[in-house]
């Protein structure tokens, strides 16, 4: 660098870029150099002329463009054009982030278009592009290897050829990642050879093992094994068992019927292959057969083997003997086999799904024959591998250039893994600058040449993950444009002010202020001024100095005058629906409009919510008032009174007094038959000391709480216990207490549990005693029972007493039901109407209480002796008898006749089913009856104790039914106030009453409330017409029906042949009657 004249100068290996830097004072220029794989960019501007290349070799823009926003101007015919190097935050450019990465797999190797992809996919801007390593090699796109969107698409791929480890390469111009570590394998079976296999040649009763050779292949596969050709596989069983681990078929004990040949099948899961051997013909030698022997096992599980959790196992064990041995299987330690433990193939394996560590120890198979036995042990071994995952990753970091950087990551797994650091896909390369230490790097005075990808690999003998994050480091002049100076400040004189000067800057820029005066300036460049006056109004500017550039910004600084409160609210005393008004008065700079604020308790109150409270006042005050005071509105309010330049604000206490709270924890102590113990504290008195308690209880029976009896009488307000006395026994109560204070009655506590007081005897004796009544022979005693809450225990009930008046042995019974409320005592020998003292007392568990006053009951009446006389009926109508008699006299009962019982019944039926009709007179009219019907009746007499005998039943015939039908073809004419009514003549039919006459009904209806009705009769031999003179009230016109003597039949139906007015409506109706004058 000399005086007006400066360069910079980057120079990097092939494969990476070259950056020129070139300024004089006329003329600047900016020069991106790079190779085909990466991107080159021209920037050259002078005062007269501006200009902006972009050249591209493969890839789009450089790193650098988003990495040195500086901004260059030039002049152009007077006007200024400023070029900013960086691309807009609408769509933020970043390096590689994989969001798919390949994972072990394998794949089943076909021999007809065979693909294979291999998934991978990164984000980034600019779109990544990739490469793919196999085995650690990059791999070279040919006929057998594609790329597909970042996909490795692998064409007719082989299994020694292509199998291996791949990873893919994400990059763009920030950087490069690599992906995890991905195993490809490839499932395929090839054939057996076409070699003939050797015979076999064995005795009955020998073993005998043929052996599969599967041939070479990959991935899952199963054997089985054919019989002379048959399409079905060999079924396993306790003789024959097929190894899934060697495919070789063991036969314990060879038949005659084994004999023949044996083809070994293989088939890979994967692919779905099947092939088969060769045949292997099995003979039977006629030499010799085979002696008894014991067991040998053949088929063993390993001594030891490791299984991790969730695993599942399975041990295979096959012996050969003769007899055919037995498995069976155990654990050494003697604990049972695990319940979800599979056995197939006649015991010969054991699996154990889903592998815990409680599955772990020593397993045995024991082989067994009539020669002896054999076992296997072998040892499962639980092995907890912690697979790795991440506890701390890495997190992209944007950083000013000369910064220090420091990443950590930290990954949990067993073994305890160990880490490297990569850097753009390639090991980082140590500096004295640059520090590792296990999971943790760090980069001191950090410049653009660290900017790219990094990735932390976390490793072990079971794997490794990888954390990647981008480091951009950025170099920028300092930039006002998202952080300006606060462009004007309001504030009081005397207070206080701090002006903020945070340019964004790239390293970070040195602030100074510029106005004269004493400042201070903070470590951050904030500007902070102290006590302020009227002399430090007006502008203030801040200017950001670094090796990029400088840059400033200014701001104004106004000061006012403060805002006082004048009059502060007062703290006040107020009673329960007092009303007050708190006061707030301001003086205040007159530019400024102060804004008033109340808070009660800390919380704001909004006036339009609270029906209490109302703000009044002018511009400089603003008054609270709180109305109809209440217990909640006690406590602390807060006048809050705001300008654009400060707030301040004043308090005080509202006290309010009213009645007191609920006195709380109320406790029932000691209990008797009739009082109780009572214990409480005390509840808030609410500004008011409280005076006396009042103590209330409730039970069952009674209507709301009712206030008790207490010693002392009157329980003081300093005293938290008392006594409630009065109480009934065997009862359940609820008490409460209610505080009282100079301002009123407060609040109940929570109700004290149901208690019960004890069992007492008795004390009230029933009342309202008294009898009489019933039947002949019986005593009938009555009386008002004991209500439940004065019966003072259980088992209750009354003892009833009585003897006759004049003697003095009494009498007694126990009816133990606690209703009773009745007693009647029967004895033949009673005479009626015979004097009885009684008496009725109580009892229950404790004894027996009083008993009531004596009172004297007379014993029942006797019933009548003699029937009514001279009992005669007629008949009324079709359906109405009228019954008289002669009433009996007193000397025929010993007590009053109450009234008469009239038996009616048709001829034909019993007595026993005739209805009866009750009255008190000596006349009866009996309705509803049937015409032309032939009844007999009877009357008897009935006093309390019952009814006596029956008169001799006197006969007596209903008369025929009214005519049925309604006069018929009616026809009316209105003549001026007159109508005309003409009407044909009533048949009576065979078994009716003849018609006597015709009754027409008018009623007139002038409005809903009011209606006159008028009737008149016509006899039958009159002519069948009439005329009606309308009287002033009469508006509506009813017929009645033909009649016969005292009988109606029904309505006819209207016909009208006149005409009606606009103001009337005429109905009539008529009926025919017969016999006497209607009335």
């Amino acid at each position: 660098s000399t005086p007006g004249y400066c360069r910079l100068l980057f120079v990097s290996t092939p494969g990476y870029c070259s950056l020129l830097y070139m300024s004089t004072p006329g003329y600047s220029s900016l020069l991106y150099v790079s190779t085909p794989a990466y991107c080159c960019l021209l920037y050259v501007s002078t005062p007269r002329y501006c200009s902006s290349y972009n050249l591209s070799f493969g890839l789009s823009n450089s790193p650098w463009e988003l990495l040195l926003p500086f901004r260059h101007s030039c002049q152009q015919q007077g006007k200024t054009k400023t070029v900013v190097l960086f691309h807009s935050e609408r769509n933020p450019r970043h390096g590689p982030v994989f969001s798919q990465e390949p994972s072990d797999s394998i794949f089943p190797l076909r021999f007809e278009d065979n693909k294979v992809f291999i998934n991978c996919k990164a984000k980034g801007n600019p779109v990544p592009y990739y490469k793919w390593k196999v085995d650690g090699r990059e791999i070279d796109m040919d006929l057998n290897y594609n790329l597909v969107e970042g996909n490795l698409l692998i064409n007719n791929p082989h299994a020694t050829h292509h199998g291996g480890v791949y990873q893919c390469i994400a990059t763009n111009t920030f950087g490069t990642i690599i992906s995890r570590e991905a195993k490809v394998q490839f499932a395929y079976l090839q054939n057996f050879s076409r070699k003939p296999r050797n015979t076999v040649s064995v005795r009955e009763g020998q073993a005998v093992v043929l052996l599969c050779g599967p041939p070479p292949h990959n991935g899952e596969i199963k054997y089985s094994w054919v019989f002379n050709g048959r399409p079905s596989f060999l079924l396993q069983d306790n003789r024959r068992f097929v190894s899934q681990r060697t495919g070789n078929l063991y036969i314990a004990k060879v038949e005659a019927s084994d004999v023949g040949n044996y083809t070994c099948v293989v088939r890979n899961m994967m692919t779905n292959a099947t092939v088969y051997s060769s045949p292997t013909p099995v003979e039977l030698r006629r030499d010799a057969v085979m002696a008894e022997y014991e067991p040998k096992i053949e088929v063993q599980f390993p001594e030891s083997l490791h299984v991790t959790k969730g695993s599942s196992v399975k041990l295979e064990c096959f012996a050969l003997g003769n007899p055919v041995p037995a498995i069976t299987w155990r654990r050494t330690d003697g604990n049972p086999l695990p319940g979800k433990m599979k056995i197939n193939h006649s015991n010969g394996v054991l699996e154990i799904p889903y592998f815990r560590p409680e599955d772990a120890g020593a397993y045995e198979c024991v082989a067994e024959n009539s020669r002896g036995k054999n076992i296997a042990k072998g040892q499962l071994i639980f092995q907890n591998v912690e697979h790795l995952h991440w506890v701390q990753t890495l997190k992209d970091a944007h950083m000013a250039i000369e910064a220090n950087l420091q990443w950590e990551c930290r990954a949990s797994g067993k073994p305890k893994p160990v880490y490297r650091w990569l850097k753009n896909g390639e090991p980082l390369v140590l500096e004295d600058r640059i520090l590792l230490e296990g999971g943790r790097l760090a980069i001191s005075r950090i410049n653009l040449l660290d900017s790219g990808m990094y990735q932390c690999l976390a490793e072990n003998e079971h794997g490794a993950i990888y954390a990647s994050a981008e480091l951009k480091v950025v170099a920028s002049a300092p930039d006002f444009s998202k952080s300006l100076v606060k462009k004007s400040m309001l504030i009081q004189r005397g207070g206080e002010v701090i002006m903020e000067c945070r340019p964004h800057a790239s390293p970070r820029a040195s602030i100074s202020w510029r106005r004269g005066g004493e400042r201070t300036i903070m470590e951050d460049g904030t500007l902070r001024i102290t006590n302020i006056s009227k002399s430090d109004g007006g502008r203030y500017t801040c200017v950001a100095r670094n090796p990029f550039g400088t840059s400033s910004s200014t701001g104004t600084l106004v000061v006012k005058e403060p805002t006082k409160i004048t009059v502060p609210p007062l703290s006040v005393d107020a009673t329960v629906g007092q009303s007050i008004v708190l006061p707030c008065e301001v003086s205040r700079d007159s530019s400024l409009d102060p804004t008033f604020k109340w808070f009660f308790n800390g919380k704001l109150i909004d006036f339009n919510k609270q029906d209490h409270f109302e703000m009044i006042g002018g511009e400089s005050a603003g008054d609270l008032m709180v109305r109809n005071i209440q217990l909640k509105h006690s406590g602390k309010y807060v006048c809050m009174v705001h300008t654009v330049v400060d707030s301040v604000s004043a308090a005080a206490d509202l006290i309010v007094r009213g009645p007191p709270g609920a006195p709380e924890g109320l406790m029932v102590g000691e209990i008797t038959d009739s009082s109780a113990q009572l214990s409480w504290g005390p509840g808030p008195d609410n500004h008011s000391p409280v005076t006396t308690y009042s103590i209330q209880a409730r039970t069952p029976f009674s209507i709301g709480w009712q206030a008790v009896r207490t010693v002392p009488d009157s329980v003081p307000g300093q005293m938290f216990h008392a006594t409630v006395i009065d109480l009934n026994p065997w009862l359940d109560y609820e008490f409460r207490v209610v505080a009282i204070n100079n301002v009123g009655v407060g609040e109940p506590s929570m109700q004290s549990k149901q208690i019960r007081t004890k069992a007492a005897v008795p004390e009230v004796a029933p009342g309202n005693v008294s009898g009489g009544g019933g039947s002949r022979g019986e005593l009938v005693i009555q009386w008002e029972p004991i209500p439940e809450e004065l019966q003072n225990g259980e088992e209750f009930g009354y003892i009833v007493a009585f003897r006759s008046l004049g003697t003095t042995m009494w009498k007694q019974t126990v009816l133990p039901s606690p209703d009773a409320s009745r007693y009647t005592f029967r004895n033949d020998s009673i005479p009626p109407l015979c004097q009885f003292e009684v008496k009725v007392g109580v009892y229950n568990n404790e004894g027996e209480g009083p008993s009531s006053h004596v009172v004297v009951v007379y014993s029942a009446e006797e019933e009548p002796s003699i029937a009514p006389s001279r009992v005669m009926a007629r008949t009324l109508s079709a359906s109405e008898i009228e019954v008289y008699w002669e009433p009996i006299p007193q000397t025929a009962s010993s007590g009053k006749i109450i009234g008469y019982e009239v038996l009616c019944w048709e001829e034909g039926v019993q007595e026993s089913d005739a209805e009866m009709v009750k009255v008190t007179d000596t006349v009866a009219l009996l309705s509803g009856l049937m015409g032309s019907t032939l009844y007999l009746i009877s009357v008897r007499a009935q006093n309390s104790a019952g009814a006596g005998p029956s008169s001799p039943a006197v006969n007596v015939t209903t008369k025929k039914p009214p005519p049925s039908q309604p006069p018929g073809n009616i026809e009316w004419n209105l003549t001026n106030s007159k109508i005309f009514l003409k009407w044909e003549h009533v048949k009576a039919m065979g078994n009716e009453s003849e018609v006597t006459g015709y009754k027409v009904s008018v009623v007139s209806e002038i409005a809903e409330s009011l209606k006159t009705r008028k009737q008149m009769a016509t006899p039958a031999s009159a002519e069948r017409h009439m005329g009606a003179t309308s009287a002033s009230a009469e508006r509506h016109m009813g017929a009645t029906p033909a009649s016969t003597e005292r009988h109606r039949g029904p309505p006819p139906p209207l016909s009208t042949t006149g005409g009606h007015t606009n103001t009337s409506h005429y109905n009539l109706q008529f009926m025919a009657s017969s016999g006497k004058s209607l009335h």
